[in-house]
C-alpha cells in the first residue's frame, strides 16, 4: 500500500506519518511546500516539494506517487489569520483540494482520500444544539471556517460526481507537541518556559478564557484518520473530538500548575479573536461506532507533553547563543 499526505511537515501531518510508519508496511511519501524543513520526519517518509496550488505538477506528483490512499491535510489552519487576507485562505485551501481531486478524475484513478475539515464549520452553536452532531447546521464565521467547509463539500461532490472513495473528517481542537506556538496551548506553554529560566518576566499574556473547546491529543487524532480513511463509508463525514469541552481557563489552571515558578496571569486584548464560540464540543459516536476508535491520551498528558516540548526547546536555543 502506497499512502500520501498532503501536508506531510504540518503539525497533524508528521504525527500522521509517525504513525503509519510505526503501525503499518505502508510506503509513506507526503508533500510539502518548496524549502520547508521535513528533517523532523521518519527517514523512510519520502518527501515531495510541491505547491498544491499548481495544478499540472499536482497531477504529475499523483501519477508519479500512484498513491492507494491519500491524507490531505495541507492548508491554512489558522483561524485568526484568515481575517487578516481571507482570499489567501480560501485560495490556499480550497484550490489545493480542487487540483488533488481533480488530478485524479483526469488520472482515471480511484485512491481512498481523506479530507479533513473542522470543527469550526459548524460556527457558533446554540446551548440546545451541543454536542453537535454531523447533521447540525454549518455557521461559519471567519473565512477559514468557510474554507473548510467548501473542502468538505468539495469532497463530497468529487465522490456523488465521480464515485472518488472520499471519508470526510471534521476534528475539533487537537493539541500536542510540534503545534505552532500561535495556538492557545503552546502560547501558554511558551511562556512558562521562558519565564522558568528568565527570559520572561513571570507574566502570562492570554486571551478570553471562558471560551470553551473540544480538545484532543493529536496522536489520537491522525490515528482516527487512519481508522476513518480505512473503515469509514465513502461519502460519509465524521466527526473527531473528544466529546466534552474544557474552558480555555481550565487549561491554563492545569499547564499553570506544572510551571516550577510563580507566574501571573494578565489578559492581553491583542490575544483576543473578533469572531470567538463560547462553546463547542462534539458528538463523535458515529466514528466511534464505524471504527471503534476513543482518545486513549489524557488532557493532562497532552498539557504536559506540550510544556516538556518548549522547554527543551528554550534551554537548547540558549545554549545555542551562549555557545556563539
Amino acid at each position: 500500500m502506497r499512502a500520501l499526505i498532503t501536508g506531510v511537515g504540518g503539525f497533524a501531518g508528521s504525527h500522521l506519518a509517525d504513525y503509519l510508519v510505526g503501525h503499518t508496511d505502508w510506503q509513506v511519501s507526503g508533500c510539502i511546500l518548496p524549502r520547508w524543513d521535513c528533517s523532523r520526519l521518519d527517514r523512510r517518509v519520502a518527501c515531495i516539494e510541491l505547491d498544491l496550488r499548481d495544478r499540472l505538477p499536482v497531477r504529475a506528483m499523483l501519477e508519479r506517487v500512484a498513491p492507494d490512499v491519500i491524507f490531505h491535510l495541507a492548508g491554512q489552519a489558522f483561524p485568526p489569520i484568515s481575517w487578516d487576507d481571507p482570499w489567501d485562505t480560501l485560495e490556499n485551501n480550497i484550490r489545493a483540494e480542487t487540483n488533488l481531486l481533480d488530478g485524479l478524475v483526469k488520472l482515471d484513478v480511484k485512491p481512498r482520500v481523506l479530507v479533513v475539515g473542522s470543527g469550526d464549520e459548524y460556527g457558533p452553536a446554540h446551548p440546545e444544539d451541543l454536542p453537535l452532531h454531523e447533521d447540525s447546521p454549518l455557521r461559519t464565521n471567519s473565512p477559514y471556517a468557510v474554507s473548510k467547509a467548501a473542502q468538505d463539500w468539495l469532497g463530497l461532490a468529487y465522490f456523488l460526481s465521480h464515485k472518488l472513495p472520499i471519508v470526510r473528517v471534521r476534528p475539533f481542537n487537537h493539541i500536542g507537541p510540534r503545534q505552532s506556538e500561535s495556538f492557545v496551548v503552546p502560547a501558554f506553554a511558551k511562556q512558562i518556559a521562558l519565564i522558568e529560566v528568565g527570559q520572561q518576566e513571570p507574566v502570562l499574556r492570554v486571551g478570553n478564557l471562558s471560551a470553551r473547546r473540544d480538545f484532543t491529543d493529536v496522536r489520537d487524532v491522525v490515528r482516527a484518520y487512519y481508522l476513518a480513511v480505512t473503515l469509514g463509508q465513502p461519502g460519509e463525514v465524521y466527526n473527531i473530538g473528544s466529546g466534552r469541552s474544557y474552558a480555555i481557563q481550565e487549561i491554563l489552571n492545569i499547564i499553570v500548575s506544572y510551571s516550577r515558578v510563580s507566574v501571573r496571569v494578565e489578559q492581553d486584548p491583542a490575544r483576543m479573536r473578533p469572531s470567538d464560540i463560547p462553546d463547542i464540543h462534539c458528538d463523535a459516536s458515529k466514528l466511534i461506532q464505524a471504527t471503534g476508535w476513543r482518545p486513549e491520551i489524557p488532557l493532562e498528558q497532552s498539557l504536559r507533553d506540550v510544556l516538556d516540548e518548549w522547554r527543551e526547546k528554550v534551554i537548547s536555543e540558549q545554549q545555542s547563543v551562549n555557545q556563539i
